[in-house]
């Protein structure tokens, strides 16, 4: 027991380590992280957001209107350390951190075989550490720590909820298991169910928590709920009244987000990013009865239609979050949610999936707790990324996070198996060669990602994150006093919010004097100007003759040669991004 609580404290301090490492300077800071960052301190110093909402649910922001649960968690680190990026990203990387304990707890709660016989018992100590320990080092995982990644948060939450329920449903089937007495019927008993009625509680706590972190978890939540109570539905139908009593608790706690729903903005931001912004499956339906000929009969109708040329973009983009490619092969196409060459799992993950799904097949049926533990995990997996499915983009790393749970799980049933398997061979030419050859892969393929995180990542994915704009704030600031306007290109995305950030620009001067530009094809907004400085797309034959007596901050493909640049700003990867011209 003592060297399995050495083994996990060890496993989390290598997660802490791998997400808390050069977590301020690394990878440079992005404008969605500004914005928490910001608006955080703008709530601290007036009780407003950056645009003078006074503690709102969703953060206006670009007009994106963020979940703001991790603005507010945020806020403390912000009011005691500082506006930098360390008060932005120490929060979520300490949930990821606890997100991998959780894991741990997770595993020991669905495979502890207090219902099954010993005989078919699944190790679930061993399982749980290996599980811990790939967590821990996951690329999925990892990335999404190390950053101001509210999904990260949410993912947290889900799995919390997800064993506080798993936690109270055991025991909630099995009333022997609290009170001592098959038939609880004992005051001491009672006492004992009533507290033990505080884990579904705070499940319906966390898991309303992840709905104010992310929109994503507003997809997958239900749904895991949902699956959770058809799998336990026996135990469920006996504790009605507790189930009656948390749901109602539940939608107290949700009656503030529900509420906001009502803002016409919100859904149209939702709705802006959802499938049925693409319009590619109308053109074909149109395409598709075109082809008939009786194109307003009622068989092209019914064949060709809305919900199911929808339909099946919805079951490919779901199908997309499980190609190989995706997952151990090269990640997400958006470069800020991937490093180079790297998937969201391991290469070697495929075989220890491969062999995990088979042996819960090959295993199904000799423990029924076992089976019901499982099904919560394919179940999980199956709706992980329903959320991402329901948007245009998929697969979508950041908004289907929460798979790595249910995979890492499964990787590390096939770990346990191929363990096993070495080890009853009891031959030790067999065994310690197999599991120091497994050894040896999994640390190749860890340390391989490491080094195309650190080394290659932000040089191949020079434009991820925004590179270079905390160098040009501290050179711009420094010398702006000399002129009338700082003129500052839009290339790279939201320049403003991370000049307010670094600049810590008084938040009550800002909210009263900016405006925000109407939306964009993509739903978004930006901030124009603010005190001396502007934001817009350089055009150096126009700019040069109306902004005089200005610097003009610009991209290499906008500042021609012959200017009178002044210096050229380079990031902490040696890219060169911004020339400055003294007009």
């Amino acid at each position: 027991m003592r060297k399995k609580k050495i083994l996990l404290l060890l496993i989390i301090l290598l997660a802490a380590c791998l997400r808390l490492y050069r977590l301020g300077s690394y990878p440079a800071l992005n404008a969605d992280e500004a914005a928490i960052g910001y608006n955080a301190y703008s709530l601290i110093e007036t009780g407003n957001d950056e645009h003078g909402n006074s503690w709102p649910v969703h953060f206006q922001s670009f007009n994106d209107y963020k979940p703001g649960l991790y603005f507010y968690l945020v806020l403390p680190f912000v009011k005691f350390f500082g506006l930098n990026e360390w008060s932005v990203r120490l929060p979520n990387a300490l949930l990821g951190v606890a997100t991998v304990y959780l894991v741990y707890l997770l595993v020991k709660e669905l495979f502890d075989g207090r219902f099954a016989q010993m005989k078919e018992r699944i190790d679930a100590d061993g399982m749980a550490l290996i599980a811990a320990l790939m967590l821990a080092i996951s690329p999925w995982h990892i990335h999404f720590s190390r950053g101001g990644w509210e999904v990260n948060t949410a993912t947290f939450f889900i799995i919390w909820g997800v064993y506080l329920f798993i936690k109270w449903i055991k025991t909630a089937s099995h009333p022997e298991l609290i009170s001592g007495s098959s038939e609880n019927i004992s005051k001491n008993g009672k006492l004992k169910q009533v507290q033990h009625d505080k884990f579904l509680f705070f499940s319906f706590l966390v898991f309303s928590l992840s709905l104010y972190t992310y929109h994503a978890a507003r997809v997958v939540v239900p749904l895991v709920g949902f699956g959770m109570a058809v799998i336990y539905w026996e135990g469920i139908k006996n504790n009605l009244k507790t189930i009656f009593i948390a749901g109602l608790i539940g939608v107290l706690l949700l009656a503030p987000l529900v509420k906001d729903f009502t803002k016409g903005e919100i859904a149209s931001r939702a709705a802006g990013v959802g499938l049925f912004a693409d319009t590619g499956p109308i053109a074909r339906i149109n395409e598709q009865r075109g082809e008939h000929a009786d194109f307003r009969g009622l068989f092209p109708i019914v064949m060709h239609n809305k919900p199911v040329n929808y339909g099946l973009v919805f079951i490919e983009n779901i199908s997309k979050h499980f190609h190989g490619e995706f997952l151990f092969l090269s990640g997400d196409v958006i470069e800020r949610n991937k490093v180079p060459e790297t998937g969201q799992m391991y290469p070697f993950d495929l075989v220890l999936l491969l062999i995990g799904f088979t042996f819960i097949v090959l295993r199904w049926g000799k423990s029924k707790s076992d089976d019901r533990s499982w099904l919560v995990i394919l179940w999980w997996l199956i709706v992980a990324s329903t959320a991402a499915a329901l948007t245009f983009q998929s697969p979508h790393a950041l908004r289907a996070q929460n798979m790595v749970i249910p995979l890492v799980i499964i990787s590390a049933y096939g770990m346990v198996n191929i363990v096993l398997w070495l080890h009853s061979y009891r031959n030790k030419k067999i065994l310690v060669p197999g599991i120091f050859l497994l050894g040896v892969l999994v640390f190749w393929s860890f340390a391989r990602y490491e080094h195309m995180y650190w080394t290659h990542m932000a040089k191949e994915y020079p434009f991820s994150s925004q590179y270079g704009v905390k160098e040009l704030v501290d050179y711009v600031s420094g010398i702006n006093e000399k002129y009338e306007k700082v003129v500052v290109t839009t290339t790279y995305d939201q320049p403003y919010i991370l000049f307010l950030f670094y600049l810590k620009y008084p938040p009550e001067t800002f909210q009263n004097n900016h405006f925000l530009t109407g939306q964009d094809n993509y739903g978004f907004s930006t901030v124009g100007k603010f005190d001396k400085f502007v934001f817009k797309q350089i055009d150096w034959g126009a700019d040069k003759l109306v902004y005089r007596n200005s610097l003009i901050v610009g991209t290499d493909d906008e500042i021609p040669p012959e200017a009178n640049i002044i210096e050229r700003i380079y990031g902490t990867n040696g890219h060169m991004y911004f020339e400055i011209v003294a007009n």
